[in-house]
């Protein structure tokens, strides 16, 4: 029985001491890593050599750099994604065509990421199975391109669009504790081929600056949290209600933005308000236009194509109402949702025409909505260049109760406020209290970068609500609902009103339980690599009475060791043949 139990644990010793060869598997990420496919005869690393040469070591520094630079630029064009339409409307008024840029720099992002993480993947399996690596010179030159464009599309983003950096920061409050975790995987997984290599390297410098890296980014990565911030941590039972929705430009997804079937569709979709940019036109009437030409939202081109550049205050009323509004919803299909209307959706959208406020006002009048508009000064030479804001005023007087309507422009807003005292008084600024209390400011409409639970719950004190704008993503609704926001302008109403909670709500004691628990598994996983590479790779006694003496060369003593574990296994087993046989001889 002793004798028996004595060869079971041998032969454990002798599996888990074996080095193992999948020749076929190694073969074939040797094959796709230097597009060499041959078989090596000896491609392994020696006892006590480095993976790799001068030159390849500096080839997986600069995948390892890649690696990093790509994944930071795809969240962060990830996390831009509520921004999209803002960013192809601004390449269309700088190029003066149409083309769905964010779409196809996500496309380019997602392919570089995933070429460089395959490369990455292929030089971790090489390095955990002690192969050398041999990056072939095509890879090379892929990994400088990934990198080139990583580099040149966050410079350029940076300078031109440097805001979308505070989304970023945002992104983190929701993002991070999930981060946190697959960071502490991704390090853990690591562990593998760092032990193997520290302990087969005879180089101490070599062995402490390994060893040395690696504990400083795992450290460094266990203790993020510390610092780590999330409205969306909170004990249970103080969240506040759902910001009310806004229509931004009505409902934009689902029919062409500021039309009056925009604003429908909004109502349908249960905003609680009416959001639009109101111009004067050339003979006095307020009507709803975003931009300060036509020629994006308008067949400008075809009904006045030697006027596209001019402003759209300087036509008449008559003029703009010859206007197809809606047309363009369908050739730009600016948020990939024009295809999924119903053929009556897609007749009236495409017979829309340019929206005058009175009928803005009288649909929100009816509905009880409240409404906010931006308010554009006419140009010079404009019959109604001074008097824009009395002539916005009569049209607001005799349509919709006062009340209903926050005043957002500043210009004159004392005389505003004296000539009509029941306006909601809406500041697009964020000034010190003192001021916004004196200019009788009782909403603050913001862009979502200006998100701070702290300012939010301050000018709440001070019975100031606060609106933040254009908030589209569920994410980003979610972190300003945790952060107390009031309402929110949105491209998708009819999205963010199937909320029941926020996203990634969790209270600070789930939290730490997450957090801990995923550095103390990680923390023990690791140290078990650490201890069975130094066991395996040192040679120590699995079982007591069996000294092992070090040798310079790891293999040779492996090699004497399994032989004579294997030869004993080999004479017991044929010990055992002979007596069956003698058995069934005598028989």
């Amino acid at each position: 029985m002793a004798s028996t139990l004595s060869r079971q644990l041998r032969r454990f010793r002798a599996k888990l001491l074996q080095r193992y060869e999948h020749r076929p598997f190694v073969s074939c990420l040797s094959g796709l890593y230097s597009c060499q496919w041959r078989r090596r005869e000896r491609n392994n690393a020696e006892p006590g050599d480095c993976c790799c040469n001068k030159l390849e070591g500096a080839s997986f520094a600069l995948l390892a750099a890649a690696f990093c630079l790509t994944l930071v630029f795809l969240y962060f064009w990830v996390q831009a994604k509520n921004d999209y339409n803002d960013f192809d409307w601004f390449n269309f008024g700088s190029l003066g065509f149409w083309f769905p840029w964010s779409v196809v720099l996500l496309v380019v992002a997602a392919g570089f990421f995933t070429y460089i993480t395959v490369l990455t993947l292929l030089a971790v399996c090489l390095l955990s199975e002690g192969q050398k690596l041999y990056l072939h010179w095509s890879h090379k030159i892929g990994i400088l391109v990934s990198l080139m464009f990583s580099i040149a599309a966050t410079a350029i983003l940076s300078d031109l669009w440097s805001e979308e950096w505070t989304t970023l920061l945002l992104s983190f409050q929701i993002t991070a504790p999930f981060l946190h975790v697959g960071g502490v995987l991704l390090m853990t997984a690591l562990a593998w081929p760092v032990a193997l290599h520290f302990f087969r390297m005879n180089s101490r410098v070599k062995r402490g600056l390994i060893l040395g890296v690696y504990l400083t980014v795992l450290s460094a990565l266990y203790l993020v949290p510390l610092g780590f911030y999330s409205s969306c941590i909170k004990e249970e039972g103080t969240l506040g209600p759902a910001p009310a929705l806004i229509g931004h430009r009505g409902a934009p997804m689902l029919a062409p933005e500021n039309t009056l079937m925009s604003f429908e569709k909004a109502v349908e979709a249960g905003s609680d308000g009416l959001e639009t940019d109101v111009t004067i036109s050339f003979d006095g009437v307020p009507f709803l236009m975003h931009d300060q030409t036509l020629r994006r939202t308008t067949n400008i081109h075809e009904v006045f194509p030697n006027r596209t550049n001019t402003p759209a205050a300087m036509f008449t009323w008559n003029e703009l109402e010859s206007l197809n509004a809606g047309s363009w919803f369908f050739s730009h299909n600016p948020f990939g949702t024009a295809n999924s209307l119903g053929a009556e959706d897609r007749r009236r959208a495409g017979n829309q025409s340019v929206c005058s406020l009175k009928t803005f006002l009288q649909l929100a009048a009816q509905t009880n909505k409240l409404v906010i508009f931006d308010l554009y000064r006419p140009p010079m030479g404009h019959p109604y260049q001074d008097t824009w804001i009395n002539r916005t005023l009569e049209v607001i007087q005799s349509t919709i109760w006062s009340s209903q309507v926050l005043w957002l422009p500043s210009d004159l807003r004392y005389l505003v406020q004296e000539l009509d005292p029941e306006l909601q008084q809406t500041s697009g600024s964020r000034l010190p209290l003192e001021e916004l209390q004196s200019q009788n400011i009782v909403k603050l409409n913001l862009h979502y970068s200006s998100m701070s639970a702290r300012l939010i719950s301050e000018y709440a004190a001070a019975n100031i609500t606060t609106n933040l704008y254009v908030i589209s993503q569920p994410w980003l609704y979610s972190l300003a609902w945790c952060a107390g926001v009031h309402s929110v302008a949105t491209n998708c109403p009819q999205l963010l009103r199937t909320m029941s909670s926020p996203l990634f709500l969790m209270s600070p004691a789930d939290y730490k339980l997450m957090w801990i628990f995923a550095d103390l598994l990680s923390l023990l996983l690791i140290c078990f690599i650490l201890f069975f590479h130094r066991w395996r790779e040192g040679g120590l006694a699995f079982y007591s009475g069996n000294k092992v003496t070090q040798d310079n060369s790891t293999y040779s003593k492996f090699k004497t060791e399994m032989s004579d574990i294997w030869s004993v296994s080999s004479a017991n087993s044929q010990h055992e043949k002979t007596a069956n046989l003698a058995t069934v001889t005598e028989h």
